[in-house]
């Protein structure tokens, strides 16, 4: 297994450059595919009639400024991509909503790379719930890069999240191709006695074999907390210099409400490090 297309996020946002610089890296040691997607933030059905500024000129004058940064932010994707010579790219303006128009591209490419909602930094075109909208509905990993810090390895010393559950079994499997060039990997699993049948009588042997299976080196670690569980992630974390967290992603929605578990909604919020997540 490898990514061959990659999917990054582009708009006007501060961090965006160094979202495309982490795609290119990744699509560049893997030969793939990278597609940078600019959304205008506008459901495709307002289109259908073709008579935009009939009815209301303001709102013809709003989405063509939304337009106008979606076609800003890719031509930054062209010549960055171009600076750092990725060898196959391609470029999508969509008009559509953030979510719907990286869901769909979703469906054609093996990793997503998106930035951490900032709420200090709020959007036109994208709303806060974007990170936890792709993790649910697209079943592709998603890696998330934090809006603050510097990253100057993603996956040489990553650290999984281990439940025994679906979604982190998802997780490491889509995380593979990143896993395998790691130079060791952490796997830490959090008070064991909250659901033993997961673990078996050892705790973490299962999941060393099977990444053990496919090269990659494994360390094994088995933690009790009586805090908040993403707390307790991020902590270990940064204790053991991770630079690159993988995890399921919990959570359902209702409607457009994104309602994710405790673990899942204290890391979106509070990551320090890269995410990849699958649900």
């Amino acid at each position: 297994m490898a990514y061959k297309t990659i999917l990054v996020h582009v708009d006007e946002s501060e961090r965006c450059q160094l979202r495309v610089d982490v795609a290119a890296e990744i699509a560049r040691k893997s030969d793939s595919h990278l597609i940078g997607a600019a959304i205008t933030g506008v459901s495709r059905f307002i289109y259908q009639d073709g008579n935009l500024g009939a009815a209301d000129p303001n709102l013809a004058l709003h989405l063509n400024y939304l337009k106008e940064r979606a076609e800003a932010a890719a031509a930054k994707f062209r010549v960055r991509t171009d600076a750092l010579g990725v060898r196959s790219s391609e470029l999508a303006v969509v008009n559509d909503e953030a979510g719907g128009g990286m869901g769909l591209l979703a469906r054609y490419s093996d990793l997503l790379v998106i930035g951490q909602t900032n709420r200090d930094e709020p959007s036109p075109s994208v709303l806060p719930d974007f990170p936890e909208y792709l993790v649910l509905n697209t079943g592709r990993p998603v890696l998330i890069i934090p809006y603050a810090g510097s990253f100057p390895t993603i996956g040489k010393r990553p650290m999984i999240a281990w439940d025994a559950s679906r979604a982190a079994t998802r997780a490491v499997t889509d995380a593979l191709p990143l896993l395998k060039e790691a130079d060791l990997v952490q796997v830490a699993i959090f008070n064991v006695k909250a659901d033993p049948d997961a673990h078996g009588d050892q705790p973490g042997a299962d999941i060393a074999t099977y990444l053990a299976r496919h090269g990659v080196r494994v360390e094994v670690s088995v933690h009790k907390t009586k805090t908040d569980i993403g707390n307790a992630i991020l902590s270990l974390a940064h204790d053991l210099d991770s630079d690159l967290l993988v995890m399921g992603g919990y959570g359902h929605s209702r409607f457009r409400e994104m309602i994710m578990g405790g673990a899942t909604r204290t890391i979106l919020e509070s990551m320090t490090i890269p995410v990849l997540m699958s649900h």
